[in-house]
């Protein structure tokens, strides 16, 4: 499976919020010159991320927006889902409707397992865990291993 850009760019927006908007909103012209992302592909991102309340706006001079929750409460996985709409590796698993095979198709319980895996992980990472760990490579603290992983 490969995610889109709206993952990555959302994730990416939704990372600096986390790390430059708790004390006040920022603008997305801010987090595009930042993060190298245009203003008009954050304003298409931003509306299904408010829309699963995952960012609230704040309007005026010094308007902008910021998270709805503290990082540690949203998931990479919140992020992905919000973005992508469909979040599974075949459409069938979300709309058995579309294939008149789905209550009898051997391959349907495959293509489940991955993607259960696969947000099993996302929904493992807050947006603090993935700041934290940013934190400890930038001061040469780790080589690239997430010590924010939590073993279930």
């Amino acid at each position: 499976m490969k995610l889109s850009t709206r993952s990555r760019y959302g994730t990416r927006m939704m990372l600096y919020l986390a790390r430059n908007g708790e004390q006040s909103p920022v603008q997305l012209h801010e987090i595009a010159s930042h993060e190298s992302i245009s203003v008009k592909y954050l304003e298409q991102l931003i509306i299904p991320l408010k829309k699963a309340n995952l960012v609230t706006s704040v309007r005026g001079a010094k308007g902008g927006h910021r998270l709805a929750r503290s990082p540690d409460k949203i998931t990479i996985g919140d992020v992905v889902r919000a973005v992508e709409g469909q979040t599974e590796l075949v459409e069938c698993l979300s709309h058995p409707q579309m294939c008149e095979r789905a209550e009898t198709c051997p391959a349907r319980p495959v293509w489940n397992m991955p993607t259960r895996a696969m947000y099993q992980v996302l929904d493992s990472l807050s947006l603090s865990d993935v700041v934290q760990t940013e934190q400890a490579l930038m001061k040469g603290q780790s080589k690239g291993e997430w010590p924010c992983i939590r073993k279930k």
